[in-house]
């Protein structure tokens, strides 16, 4: 029994069903009798506390703000090893998701700008619909197993990975409070120990970690998000230690099970309530949700679909290999599926429930019609022979 619980957890699609069941309980427990104990325990404040000097934050925040700095650490160890080690050292396996990513994350914000110019309040919230959630979008694809050339799987993951990396800096660039120079001055010291140990060749990374930890308090303090933190500390962790190991996949790895089975759903527990009680189809075309749902669903179509055909039909890229038109499309569909960043980013544009109400609203419509387009088109798309590989012999339809 352990064996096949531990065999269901490696499987490419088990992060995003566990996801799916923390977004149907979060749900569940805003529309039942226990939606007031739910929100009251979301607000309940915790303190950590050094003699006068401390921090006092509500539940959701030290969710929001600690738990997916953890998050955000296993994004930055990620981006760090693709630049050095993976897909995207080669420029040239970075030119047509690098496009895409960048026409996914500019549709999305202009549609959102569109639909929401007049109110002034609201076009602060343009980035939300600009996001992927890897696991959400790797997770449909592996449900589809063989029927997604892998080249293509590449491709989807590049291109999150390359969206990730613009939802940073777009959290660091547009979501900055009032900056306090003395704790960003103060912020130096960690980063400078965390760059001497790693210039040094110190392979022992819980002393980098405990620096980042500093460093989290103090980004905190100074205004600018606390989750870059975790970003800035990744790229501070070795890729090759002295002995010939690699103290970043050894804390990859560590994290990963923790952050895909643990972080991420409880953060979507405490940011996908969405209250529908006296919710009719006609809120969701008020021009904050409405804005979210098309630019996940209609923009990153446009932007994902548009920007790569013409990089290929200009000469400059190819598509994936094995891969249609048809498919490529079923992946810009699934890159729709914003969640875990749109919730974050959202809840750092709007405070008041009513707004995260109407942003919870757009971006989980959005996610769940962009995430069924994909699986339908790559689900009915006929598939394309690898070129030069030995035709297989034809298999019955499951």
């Amino acid at each position: 029994m352990l064996t096949r619980i531990e065999k269901l957890f490696q499987h490419e699609a088990a992060a995003g069903v566990v996801l799916m069941v923390a977004t149907a309980l979060a749900l569940t427990l805003a529309n039942s009798s226990y939606a007031d104990l739910y929100t009251q325990a979301l607000h309940l404040k915790f303190t950590v506390s050094l003699g006068d000097a401390g921090l006092s934050k509500p539940l959701i925040l030290w969710i929001n703000d600690g738990l997916m700095a953890i998050f955000f650490l296993l994004v930055g160890l990620e981006l760090k090893h693709e630049i050095r080690a993976g897909a995207l050292r080669n420029p040239a396996n970075v030119a047509l998701p690098g496009v895409a990513a960048l026409g996914g994350m500019a549709m999305p914000a202009l549609i959102y700008l569109a639909l929401n110019w007049s109110d002034p309040l609201h076009v602060t919230g343009w980035a939300i619909p600009t996001a992927t959630d890897i696991a959400f979008a790797v997770g449909v694809v592996a449900l589809l197993g063989k029927r997604v050339p892998p080249a293509l799987k590449v491709f989807l993951l590049t291109l999150a990975i390359l969206d990730d990396l613009g939802a940073i800096i777009v959290i660091a660039l547009f979501y900055t409070a009032e900056l306090k120079p003395v704790y960003l001055a103060l912020a130096l010291i960690p980063m400078a120990l965390m760059a001497l140990r790693l210039f040094t060749g110190a392979h022992r990374v819980a002393p980098t970690l405990i620096l980042g930890v500093v460093l989290w308090v103090l980004v905190l303090k100074s205004g600018v998000h606390a989750t870059l933190a975790g970003v800035i500390t990744a790229f501070f962790i070795p890729l090759k230690d002295r002995y010939g190991k690699s103290p970043l996949h050894a804390l990859e790895h560590a994290l990963n099970p923790y952050v895909m089975f643990l972080i991420v759903p409880v953060f979507a527990l405490a940011n996908a309530g969405v209250n529908l009680q006296g919710i009719g189809i006609a809120d969701l075309f008020a021009p904050l949700p409405l804005g979210i749902a098309a630019g996940l669903v209609i923009g990153k179509q446009l932007g994902v679909f548009g920007a790569s055909y013409a990089l290929v039909k200009s000469g400059v890229a190819r598509l994936p290999e094995a891969t249609s038109w048809l498919q490529l499309y079923g992946i810009a569909a699934l890159a729709g599926i914003g969640f875990t960043m749109s919730l974050f980013i959202g809840s750092l544009n709007f405070e008041e429930d009513t707004q995260m109400n109407a942003v919870r609203l757009g971006v989980l419509a959005g996610s769940l019609v962009s995430a069924l387009i994909g699986f339908s088109v790559l689900r009915l798309a006929p598939q394309k022979d690898a070129p030069h590989a030995t035709r297989a012999q034809p298999q019955p339809a499951s």
